[in-house]
């Protein structure tokens, strides 16, 4: 599931404005130097970066105007009755991880579970492709978390 999205979810990634985050770091060349010098500035207990001319924290509102995405109004899940990881996962997935703990799925999963969208699936199995590959992109990219 890596990689640019399939032509056939577009449509649902456009509706739910992920859209251009799919487009994000195509033909981008990263700056090594740069990097470097934020890792250094990077404080993990407080995410805030510590510059010579002071601090500096990223906010929702820049996530927003950088990636346009929303980071107010409603959530893409509709409402979700149940409170069981599994219920949940099976209703917006269509089907139910093995281990499932607090509400935490293995992106390895979900790239085995969803490998491609097929140009004979359903319109059901392509929001669900669609919603996986929403997740994909939240887990490696968006909300990175390398400290398990």
């Amino acid at each position: 599931m890596s990689g640019p999205s399939s032509p056939l979810i577009e449509n649902y990634l456009r509706e739910v404005g992920f859209w251009y985050v799919t487009t994000i770091g195509r033909g981008c060349k990263l700056d090594p130097k740069l990097i470097s010098a934020l890792i250094e500035r990077w404080r993990p207990k407080t995410h805030i970066f510590h510059l010579s001319c002071g601090e500096c924290i990223i906010t929702s509102e820049d996530v927003q105007l950088q990636l346009g995405l929303l980071v107010d109004g409603s959530a893409l899940t509709e409402s979700v009755q149940s409170v069981d990881g599994g219920n949940i996962c099976y209703d917006l997935l269509g089907t139910i991880l093995d281990n499932i703990y607090e509400g935490q799925i293995e992106m390895g999963w979900l790239r085995d579970i969803f490998l491609k969208s097929e140009n004979g699936s359903t319109e059901v199995e392509r929001i669900r492709y669609a919603r996986a590959y929403i997740l994909e992109m939240i887990g490696d990219y968006l909300m990175l978390d390398l400290s398990r």
